[in-house]
Parts: structure tokens; C-alpha cells; sequence
């Protein structure tokens, strides 16, 4: 299965571009429908304003797909719609297509809008329309399908933009990734050096320690005396006068 889908890479560069054309024709059409339905809208009731702002929406969103078909702005469709990316493939491009189909379709069900008010060619046209947008979402559905390889990440539009490549480009672009994502989060650790790290140093002052020697000759004597008179004798009450009234 993978070989079939890789030997489909090189036809399918041409055939999705030529689905892109079909596309871009597709959305001008129902762009110029919206336009005419615009112009021709019935003032009678008081909610054509509504009416007229579906049509604008409608040309809008047809514009932005256009936008999106194109080769340009592809990181901005990458980053900010991914959904229309490179990585998405076709399948949001034909939901809208068909929902834009509808849309057209619906719009055909007024008075303003139907054959005898509109004229033939008109009305063709915004047939034309909804025919080709819906026509076109089930060919974006399937090629899709078709053209995309899931077990290597390789999408339609990939296909589309590198060709019978396209393998080849979404594995250096993975591994170009991955590079990326482990040097960042390689940056983004906390780093710890042993040098920088100023070392704790005590609060309390280092002051330089003396100690002298023994003490010799005079300085022992006094140190023994102002022991010896350091250590107070309790008298003895035997010789108090207060004992011995005859000698008062």
C-alpha cells in the first residue's frame, strides 16, 4: 500500500494542481452567484438586510479559501489555521465547499431568486454554482484519501506542493523538528556550576586565638594570693562582743 501511494506522488502533483485550478473556479463562481443574489435582493420585506449579509459571508469565506489555495501564506495558514495547512490535508477545504454548496442551493428557493426574475443565464449561473462547489468538496474528500500516506505523515497537500519528494521532505522536515524541540528544551533546563556558586561563609568574625604560656615566678604568687583572697572567711561568732557583756 505504501509503494502505491508513493508511485502515486508523481501523477498527483499534477492531478491535485489541476484540482486547485478547479477549486479557485469553483469559489469565483460562487463569489460572482453571491454578488448577482446581492444585487438582485427583494427590498419588500424588513429583514433583507440579513439576507444581504448571509450573501456577503458566504463571498467572504469563498475569498479566504481562495486565499488559502494559493502557493502563499503558507506558515501564516500553518500557524493560524491549521486546519487549511499543510499538515490537514483537504478534508476542512471540501466541508466548507459543501456547505457552501448548500448555502447557494438554498438561496434558489426565493421569489428574487428564481428562473423568471432572474432571467435564464443568471439563474444558470448561480446553479452552476452550488453544482461545482459540491461537485468539487467530494473530489477534495476523496483525493484526500487517495494521495495521502498516514504512517509517514505525508498529507494531500504535500503531495501537492513536492510531488513524487514529498516523502522525503516531511521526514528531514520531522527530524529538522525534533532537532529543534531537544535543543530548546536542552536550553530551557536550569544550568548549575560549581564555580559560580558563592560558598557559604560564616557570619561570626574569626578573630586570631592566643594562648600564653604558664605563668612563672611573681605572677604565680599573686595569681595564689588574690586566690587565696579571693575565697572570704566566715568569722567565728564565738568572739563577738555582743556575746560577752562584762568586757563591753
Amino acid at each position: 500500500m505504501a509503494s502505491l501511494k508513493e508511485s502515486l506522488a508523481g501523477p498527483g502533483f499534477v492531478i491535485l494542481n489541476a484540482i486547485r485550478i478547479l477549486n479557485i473556479i469553483a469559489l469565483l463562481d460562487i463569489i460572482a452567484a453571491c454578488a448577482l443574489m446581492l444585487v438582485k435582493i427583494s427590498l419588500l420585506s424588513n429583514f433583507f438586510v440579513f439576507e444581504a449579509a448571509s450573501h456577503v459571508i458566504t463571498a467572504g469565506v469563498s475569498i479566504f479559501l481562495i486565499i488559502s489555495e494559493l502557493p502563499f501564506c503558507r506558515n501564516y495558514f500553518d500557524h493560524n489555521w491549521p486546519l487549511l495547512g499543510q499538515e490537514a490535508g483537504f478534508i476542512t477545504l471540501a466541508l466548507v465547499m459543501m456547505i457552501l454548496g448548500v448555502s447557494v442551493f438554498g438561496d434558489l428557493n426565493t421569489d428574487a431568486t428564481s428562473q423568471e426574475s432572474l432571467g435564464p443565464s443568471f439563474w444558470q449561473l448561480i446553479l452552476s454554482a452550488g453544482i461545482l462547489a459540491m461537485i468539487m468538496s467530494a473530489i477534495n474528500l476523496i483525493a484526500s484519501f487517495v494521495f495521502a500516506d498516514s504512517d509517514i505523515g505525508v498529507t494531500a497537500r504535500h503531495v501537492r506542493a513536492y510531488g513524487a519528494v514529498a516523502s522525503q521532505k516531511v521526514v528531514k522536515r520531522t527530524a529538522s523538528q525534533r532537532v529543534f524541540r531537544l535543543s530548546t528544551e536542552r536550553d530551557s533546563l536550569p544550568k548549575y556550576s560549581t564555580e559560580s556558586t558563592p560558598r557559604r561563609q560564616s557570619s561570626m568574625p574569626r578573630f586570631p586565638v592566643k594562648i600564653t604560656g604558664p605563668m612563672k615566678g611573681e605572677d604565680a604568687a599573686s595569681s595564689k594570693y588574690s586566690r587565696e583572697t579571693s575565697e572570704v572567711a566566715v568569722p567565728n561568732l564565738a568572739h563577738h562582743p555582743a556575746l560577752h557583756p562584762g568586757h563591753v
